[in-house]
């Protein structure tokens, strides 16, 4: 799966949008993909949102992680309520990439396995503050 993700971040590329203006972002396994993919590309870019999600393969990111992203922001979001995703495993994962020094903006939400209305608006304000 992550060939296909960098793909589709290539073909945005030679469509003209610059690498740092490109954002990834999933929930759930879409989350674990944004973050995997991510951490690993080796070009900067706007940013990696990961939603009620894990980091996987920890044990290999400090040997594959990229440079070209070291800096750059994630933000990630867990509803505390998560019967699918535990809680646990977001928390653990945050402070991992907090570890390596990865800039992570955190919220979490009473909530299960879902998106509510204020994730939404934490969303669209990280986004704009990537994008504008």
């Amino acid at each position: 799966m992550a060939p296909r993700v960098e793909a589709l971040i290539q073909r945005e590329h030679e469509r003209g949008i610059a690498f740092d203006r490109i954002v990834l972002a999933g929930f759930s396994q879409g989350g674990a993909m944004a973050l995997h993919v991510g951490l690993r590309y080796p070009a900067q870019l706007a940013g990696i949102m990961g939603l009620s999600t894990y980091l996987p393969l920890r044990p290999r990111l400090q040997a594959e992680r990229s440079p070209a992203n070291a800096n750059t922001p994630i933000f990630m979001a867990h509803g505390n309520h998560d019967p699918v995703v535990d809680f646990s495993f977001g928390t653990k994962s945050r402070d991992y990439l907090l570890s390596l020094g990865y800039p992570i903006e955190w919220r979490a939400y009473p909530m299960p396995h879902a998106v509510c209305p204020q994730e939404i608006d934490d969303m669209r304000q990280w986004l704009l503050a990537r994008l504008n």
